[in-house]
């Protein structure tokens, strides 16, 4: 392009040349304002190639972001479903101990015994896969997304819903380990010591402080899903 519009430039200071002196300076003054559009347009021509080019790398990398990420999103919500699944029976369990402990312990020791075994199984929390996530923010790379609703999804579900997650997670795995480490005779053996009734009080006590922030906890468990799954569709 160029090219074309030097010629058309020669073409024009040869059509128009005057003689004498005042063609000579007429010449020169064709030549050098020819020179500065020809300078001109060669700059506006490189920058918009250097903004396409920036466009379409800005493009491709937040493809890949996206498609990195919600592999990420696809881990972690299989990871969460195997948390709740591994924790929903202890629900059930609570409610028998809740409402029955006293007339289990006097009657049904190997009944109580089970719904102690089902209770105290492992315990899973969450943690989620953030390597693409914080990939693009510590490379500021996703400030200059274009996809500003999915942008806004992505950072509350990062910055806000996981943050909670993995704080009350971790709440969740001090009241376990407190649980677990006091009732480790239950655990070890897999039966009731002899306990008075104001012991059987202590131990209902213990469970539902551990049961009430796993139950919260579930249900931020499933609300994250919710957010994952907009992310994803």
């Amino acid at each position: 392009m160029i090219k074309f519009f030097r010629r058309f430039r020669q073409r024009l200071i040869s059509e128009n040349l005057p003689s004498g002196q005042a063609g000579k300076f007429s010449k020169y003054l064709l030549y050098a304002i020819g020179e500065i559009v020809l300078v001109v347009i060669g700059i506006l021509i490189a920058l918009q190639i250097n903004n396409w080019n920036e466009s379409r790398i800005q493009a491709t990398t937040e493809k890949e972001f996206i498609t990195s990420l919600k592999s990420d999103l696809k881990q972690d919500k299989a990871f969460i479903e195997r948390v709740i699944i591994l924790n929903e029976p202890r629900t059930e369990a609570y409610e028998i101990l809740n409402r029955n402990l006293i007339n289990l312990y006097n009657n049904d020791r190997k009944s109580l015994d089970s719904i102690f075994k089902i209770y105290f199984r492992s315990q899973r929390t969450f943690y989620p896969i953030s390597g693409s996530y914080e990939s693009a923010i510590s490379g500021n790379q996703i400030t200059n997304f274009r996809n500003k609703e999915l942008l806004q999804k992505i950072v509350k579900l990062y910055n806000s819903t996981y943050d909670r997650l993995i704080d009350n997670g971790q709440i969740l795995d001090e009241r376990w380990a407190f649980l677990s480490k006091k009732y480790s005779y239950e655990r070890r053996t897999g039966k009731f010591r002899e306990m008075e009734p104001e012991q059987l009080t202590e131990f209902l006590d213990d469970v539902h402080h551990h049961f009430i922030q796993m139950e919260w906890y579930l249900e931020s468990l499933k609300l994250a899903v919710l957010e994952i799954d907009k992310i994803n569709d």
